[in-house]
């Protein structure tokens, strides 16, 4: 049965990847030569290309390693995005008032972490599932909650659960910071590697998508 390993993609090889998000956009050109677009998908769908970030025999050797483990694309994994793996701008530190996550209600515990892109025309909140442990920074109202004192951390949900008596009460606004990584898989059954092409400096094609968990 496919399961989710709770285990990051070697590091040193995602952070050298190439690829993105990617969107479903339909576009018909009408007559009149006028535009209509609809997507199929509320949501953006990244892909990368884990080949770009091998260099040397050793890293290979441990892919392989992982993708046996994985039984290739049946077993889910975590992975670091360089571009797009932190509550905050680039280069900034986290921190508790990073992003709006809810409002309180006085008897709401329970908040998912979101990330909002863009601002003003048609923002996008995404929904993040995979915290880094350690990293969750969480306040109420501006001041910094304790985690273990007063909330809980799902790192596989993507949940933060506030303990009795520290619930938010009604209207307080709930923020969060934190680091993640990106639930994904193997987006191939076979590895192809040549081993004469690779000492020549050939890249070998790693295929990796985002699923949903």
């Amino acid at each position: 049965m496919a399961a989710f390993h709770e285990i990051l993609f070697p590091l040193e090889v995602a952070l050298g990847a190439s690829g993105g998000p990617e969107r479903v956009t339909e576009v018909v050109t009408t007559a009149s030569g006028r535009e209509e677009r609809n997507t199929r998908q509320a949501d953006s769908r990244r892909r990368w290309d884990a080949g770009y970030g091998v260099k040397t025999f050793a890293a290979l050797a441990e892919i392989v390693a992982f993708f046996e483990e994985r039984r290739g694309r049946l077993h889910g994994f975590r992975w670091r995005d360089r571009l797009d793996h932190s509550s905050a701008a680039p280069e900034d530190e986290v921190s508790a008032l990073d992003q709006l996550i809810g409002a309180g209600d006085g008897a709401r515990a329970t908040f998912a972490l979101t990330k909002r892109y863009g601002a003003l025309h048609a923002p996008y909140l995404r929904a993040i599932t995979k915290p880094v442990a350690g990293s969750v920074k969480v306040a109420v109202n501006g001041i910094e909650h304790v985690e273990g004192a007063h909330f809980s951390l799902d790192t596989a949900r993507g949940e933060i659960t506030f303990a009795e008596g520290a619930i938010p009460a009604p209207s307080a606004v709930v923020t969060a910071g934190f680091r993640f990584d990106v639930p994904v898989r193997f987006d191939t059954d076979f590895l192809e590697v040549d081993l004469s092409a690779f000492a020549a400096g050939a890249i070998p094609r790693i295929p990796i998508i985002e699923i949903r968990v």
